[in-house]
């Protein structure tokens, strides 16, 4: 995705040959136009799918999985990573590692949002590993529904989460993939 790509030169950080920081327009700040270009493709990759329900995870996930959800009509669910006193009982949980922040978290969501019937597809922010969209799959296949396949905004494909996830049988589409983060500079896959 041209924009989108345009939008990471701009304004993204290298913090490392590993780390690429968005938080102006991602995941911290929301450049709400460029997530609504961002639903609206992942709505275009995903359109035949039968989608019925979007899953992400809090709270970077969040704004790419609501346009698309709106694009597509269905409704979003995100999976927390934190007990509240509001969702205690009846959960399908997870355990989920963090590349970024290099913690493992569990994650839930309530049983009463998704059933066997649902075709869902994985939103997230970045892949680096795939450990957050397996762990969100994990959910999914607890519920008995379907996972249509994961939307990915960032890919670091330097990382080996794409053949993770494509070798577990998912389909993976990232809107923008980088080839490298070396010497600071941003390099994206051309294919």
């Amino acid at each position: 995705m041209y924009a989108l790509e345009q939008k990471i030169l701009a304004e993204g950080i290298v913090l490392s040959e590993e780390v690429l920081k968005v938080d102006s327009f991602l995941n911290h700040q929301i450049d709400p136009v460029m997530m609504q270009q961002v639903g609206q493709e992942f709505a275009r990759l995903f359109k035949d799918a039968g989608i019925t329900k979007i899953i992400t995870i809090e709270a970077s996930g969040i704004a790419p999985a609501v346009m698309a959800g709106l694009e597509l009509g269905v409704p979003v669910i995100f999976a927390r990573k934190y007990q509240s006193l509001t969702l205690k009982d009846d959960l399908y949980r997870s355990k989920v590692f963090s590349f970024t922040k290099q913690i493992e978290s569990t994650i839930a969501i309530s049983k009463k949002h998704i059933n066997a019937t649902d075709k869902v597809l994985v939103i997230d922010d970045f892949l680096a590993n795939g450990q957050a969209a397996l762990g969100l799959a994990d959910l999914i296949h607890q519920a008995e529904a379907t996972v249509v396949g994961i939307g990915i905004v960032i890919e670091k494909s330097f990382q080996p989460g794409r053949e993770f996830l494509i070798d577990k049988g998912y389909r993976v589409e990232s809107l923008a993939r980088v080839k490298s983060l070396a010497n600071g500079t941003v390099e994206f896959v051309r294919d």
